[in-house]
Formats: C-alpha cells, sequence, structure tokens
C-alpha cells in the first residue's frame, strides 16, 4: 500500500467509507504504478506517499471532474485544474525523481541503433 486509508481520512477531514478509500487508493497505485512500475521499493521511495494521496484526495473530493457548479444565484468555481486519477507534470516529476528514472529530452535517443557510433576517433579499431 501506498498509503494507509487513515491518513486519507485525516488529510481529507470527512467520513470516507472503507470501500471508497480503498478504490481512491488503487486507481491512485494504478496511476502512479502506470508511470514508475515496478521501480517503487518497499516501502515506498520518499515523496511517492505524497503523490498518492494527493491524486486519492481529487478522486474523492471531486469524482465527477466539475470545474464549477451553480445553484440559484450562487456560483462556485474549483480552482484545481486537475481532477480525477490524472497525474500533473508536477506529480509526474517527483514520481520520476523519487524512483531515480530520468526526466526530458536527455532520456530519449530517437537515433537508429545503425547509425549509432561503434568506434570513435580517437581509439583504433
Amino acid at each position: 500500500m501506498l498509503f494507509l486509508l487513515a491518513e486519507l481520512r485525516a488529510l481529507l477531514g470527512t467520513a470516507v467509507s472503507d470501500e471508497r478509500a480503498q478504490l481512491a487508493h488503487d486507481l491512485a497505485y494504478d496511476a502512479i504504478m502506470g508511470e514508475v512500475g515496478a521501480r517503487i521499493s518497499t516501502p515506498p521511495q520518499n515523496g511517492i506517499k505524497t503523490v498518492a494521496l494527493s491524486v486519492a484526495a481529487r478522486i474523492l473530493t471531486n469524482p465527477q471532474g466539475i470545474r464549477s457548479e451553480q445553484a440559484g444565484g450562487m456560483l462556485v468555481s474549483y480552482s484545481d485544474a486537475q481532477t480525477g486519477v490524472i497525474l500533473s507534470d508536477d506529480e509526474l516529476r517527483r514520481l520520476r525523481r523519487a524512483v531515480g528514472a530520468r526526466s526530458g529530452a536527455g532520456m530519449l535517443d530517437i537515433a537508429p541503433v545503425e547509425s549509432r557510433i561503434s568506434t570513435y576517433p580517437w581509439r583504433q579499431a
């Protein structure tokens, strides 16, 4: 488990059933595993719990992804641009940093295998 269900309840400050809390954990776990996979250790590296709790709290706070709602003359707009099980760019960076994965353009090698240099000028073949 990436976090305890009691920690999620404490973060939300509201009563959440075991089933909903477990589902939020499982969805957050699935999203995180989809990004960093088997690189997560037991116990999880620093930073992973923060991301997992943030995602789970978003799932429970605004599961429909509502940006604003109106009742009569009252309009409420939600400032959180992220909804549901979407990982933000900051969360993705934090996850990759936590597991030691490189991020950014430096991690890509798009050159075909046959174009790679096999010998170097300063070495004799």
